[in-house]
């Protein structure tokens, strides 16, 4: 049971991070394809901030396999 809720957190966390590394990658290669999010910059922000507290709870769970 302890493994696969690991393993679950575990994919969570890395779909997390794909998402929203794909989307940082439309932004900066096809802006023009995002027309409701007039301020790059911020939404950018954002995504980065998701991928780095994600990568932080990756880190966190390895401590508990």
């Amino acid at each position: 049971m302890k493994k696969a809720l690991l393993d679950a957190l575990e994919k969570k966390y890395e779909a997390e991070i794909a998402e929203a590394d794909a989307t940082v990658h439309i932004y900066l290669n096809n802006s023009v394809g995002i027309g409701e999010h007039p301020q790059h910059i911020t939404e950018l922000d954002k995504l980065i901030i998701k991928i780095a507290d994600a990568e932080d709870k990756l880190k966190i769970l390895k401590e508990f396999q």
